[in-house]
């Protein structure tokens, strides 16, 4: 199944299309994985990046494009992104477990070491997760940045936190 068929974007679609960061690249550190796959007017991601590691180009509907090797995983981009399509995967954290960055934008009232449920990106649990960072800054505009560790074999499908009511 792939995003034309279900309207969940998988790890295949990037693949596909040249938008995911390569594997050596992820064991070495923590890298951006820009999940946009509409040309839409939009280039928030290039201008926050203080590495130059983002590039949309001139035409600021062109799909944004990840230099990987000058990216150094900082999160800048996760809040910048208005369509909360950047995430931060870290593979080099251990053998056992990886990190996840990801925009949160609700109301909130865990704390850094709770246990989580971590969701993938269709909002269905997929393991459970240890909150590792929470950065909610004024130049962020209200969207908080999560840090989520969780078992490796899950790095490439977690990209939240599952929501209970």
């Amino acid at each position: 199944m792939n995003l034309q068929q279900t309207g969940i974007l998988t790890k295949a679609d990037l693949v596909e299309a040249v938008r995911y960061p390569s594997e050596e690249r992820m064991k070495k550190g923590p890298v951006a994985v820009c999940e946009c796959m509409q040309n839409i007017p939009c280039n928030p991601c290039e201008t926050s990046c203080p590495f130059q590691a983002i590039h949309v180009g001139e035409n600021i509907s062109n799909l944004p494009k990840l230099d990987e090797q000058k990216c150094t995983g900082c999160t800048t981009c996760i809040a910048a992104c208005s369509g909360l399509a950047l995430f931060v995967v870290d593979k080099s954290y251990s053998d056992e477990v990886g990190t996840v960055s990801f925009p949160y934008e609700y109301q909130y009232s865990f704390q850094i070491g709770d246990k989580v449920k971590a969701a993938n990106r269709a909002g269905k649990c997929v393991c459970e997760g240890t909150i590792k960072k929470i950065v909610n800054t004024k130049k962020s505009d209200r969207t908080t940045v999560v840090t989520l560790e969780i078992p490796i074999d899950f790095v490439d499908e977690v990209r939240s936190i599952y929501r209970q009511r």
